[in-house]
């Protein structure tokens, strides 16, 4: 009997055959692959011709939610100077959302770009990093509130979990989670890169004008790197939360960008590397 057929391809999860060996067991099917491709984003001032600003290989899907998220976290715009966004010509690209123009009401410096070097891709977050003494300059200060009890915090990887739908199908993607201080999900969004996924969640805020982000935890999956922790802190999030291990840069960004830095949230167990006075954990401390 012939294999069915496969089922349409969509551009955010695709279909593929694969050979399937479980044991001694083998198997030719079909599985489902997360789709990777790369988004150019440009941004351009009233009158401006388009400067390319970075490009960045991402899952397709939300593409004017990351670069509005993108140019927000890099400090490149404040959010409510944007006017429209612009794909690319249909005449002469294949996949027209592979290149995203963000307009704005105000010119756009593109010096800031050649300064910066941007070369991104969806693993390692941006390239040619500006340190983070520039990023503290970019970050207006996050107040000290919320609180958050234990509870709370160890319930999100579950939340998490049980929101990837893409997930369910591939397996191959992260997600970044907004979440409320009493533990509501509020917005998730994921992407192959983490870095992405946290620009189209941030980007979500810009476009329904809800920066800053103060009263939010952030939910990521995988491990917390630098780019994690300055793109949190320039959006205003107090607490970053994830089920892996931080890198020693995003413990010292943390610390100096006064973030909540929790790590290793897995079962009934979590690090906090940096300003754990966001988390409620008198319940653990015993007084004489």
């Amino acid at each position: 009997m012939d294999d069915p057929p496969l089922a349409p391809p969509t551009r955010h999860v695709t279909t593929t055959r694969i050979v399937a060996v479980r044991g001694s067991a083998l198997e030719f099917r079909a599985d489902r692959v997360v789709g990777e491709e790369p988004l150019e984003i440009r941004a351009a001032g009233p009158g401006q011709d388009p400067v390319a600003v970075a490009i960045t290989m991402r899952t397709p899907g939300h593409e004017d939610e990351l670069a509005a998220g993108f140019l927000r976290t890099e400090g490149l715009i404040e959010g409510p100077e944007i006017l429209r966004f612009a794909t690319g010509d249909p005449a002469a690209m294949s996949q027209p959302d592979d290149q995203v123009t963000v307009h704005l009401s105000r010119p756009f410096d593109a010096s800031r770009v050649a300064e910066r070097h941007f070369v991104a891709t969806a693993s390692c977050g941006i390239c040619g990093k500006a340190s983070l003494d520039e990023v503290t300059v970019r970050s207006a200060p996050i107040p000290d509130g919320p609180v958050v009890g234990r509870s709370v915090i160890l319930a999100l990887p579950a939340l998490l979990r049980a929101a990837q739908p893409a997930f369910d199908e591939t397996g191959g993607l992260h997600a970044a989670a907004l979440f409320s201080p009493a533990g509501e999900l509020l917005v998730l969004r994921e992407d192959v890169g983490r870095h992405n996924a946290l620009d189209k969640l941030v980007g979500s805020q810009v476009l329904a004008r809800a920066m800053p982000l103060h009263g939010r935890i952030l939910m990521v999956s995988g491990r917390v790197s630098f780019e994690i922790v300055q793109k949190a802190a320039v959006a205003g999030i107090p607490i970053v939360c994830a089920v892996s291990a931080p890198s020693d840069l995003a413990v010292e960004a943390a610390d100096r960008l006064g973030v909540t830095l929790v790590g290793f949230l897995r079962g009934d167990g979590f690090n906090v590397y940096a300003h754990d006075e966001r988390v409620d954990l008198r319940d653990l401390l015993a007084f004489d």
